[in-house]
């Protein structure tokens, strides 16, 4: 933040200027004449120019605020939204469906930083028992990954139990996706092709995307990976002692 100081001798200047060309002190509802304007402009000039500083703490001082507010309207819309993110029927659920505390991941099958928190989150699930999670397709690095995502969806709504190990064999596989790719692996989980094919031209599809895209930018998410864990966003890949942590404070409530 500025210091009072400042303030008061930027102020100061400017109220200088204003009386040097009126004779007087300003009115609340005064407008500057153009002259009364450019004088006060070239004394801001002549601060910034012997004060360069300010300017850095003007910067800071915007960031923390936007940080601030993103923070609290990231917190209004997790109180807002919490059945969306974490009781949609759309969504895919993996691990305990009657567990006690839910973590929602939002995820992209290409982002290499998804694939590295894939076997954290697997390792999450086979120490804790309890443990709900809930997969969030949020495709945000191309065509190719709203590919994988529109599969991985379709898979869901016509056998949610071919959902996970179809899940797991994108996040696991380093081909680079393309819908050969996206179909091999389905049939190599024992998806029909024939019906996947199809079910890759449901329009409701796109349209539960959208609604993940639409939460994300609620809350805040613009990158993936992303956890939610109580009333935690935390972004980037975590790893284990972390996840547990947030797991154990969000079932003390």
């Amino acid at each position: 933040m500025f210091s009072s100081r400042r303030i008061a001798a930027f102020g100061l200047a400017a109220l200088i200027v204003f009386g040097a060309t009126t004779g007087k002190a300003p009115a609340a509802d005064e407008k500057l004449s153009p002259a009364q304007r450019k004088a006060i402009e070239e004394v801001v000039r002549q601060v910034l120019r012997d004060n360069p500083e300010i300017l850095v703490e003007a910067i800071h001082a915007a960031r923390a605020k936007q940080e601030t507010d993103e923070r609290t309207r990231a917190a209004k819309a997790l109180s807002e939204r919490r059945k969306d993110l974490e009781r949609n029927p759309t969504s895919p659920v993996i691990g305990n469906p009657d567990g006690d505390v839910t973590v929602v991941e939002f995820f992209d099958y290409r982002c290499g930083f998804c694939k590295r928190a894939h076997p954290t989150m697997t390792e999450l699930l086979k120490s804790d028992s309890k443990i709900r999670v809930v997969l969030k397709e949020f495709p945000i690095l191309g065509p190719e990954s709203i590919l994988a995502s529109r599969a991985a969806l379709a898979v869901h709504r016509m056998d949610p139990a071919k959902y996970r190990p179809f899940h797991d064999a994108l996040m696991t596989d380093r081909a680079a996706v393309s819908r050969e790719r996206v179909l091999q692996i389905a049939k190599s989980v024992g998806i029909d092709i024939g019906k996947l094919e199809k079910g890759l031209a449901d329009p409701a599809i796109d349209a539960i995307i959208g609604e993940t895209v639409e939460l994300a930018q609620a809350l805040g998410i613009n990158g993936t990976p992303a956890f939610v864990i109580g009333d935690q966003i935390v972004p980037g890949a975590v790893d284990i002692d972390t996840l547990r942590q947030l797991v154990a404070k969000a079932r003390k409530g």
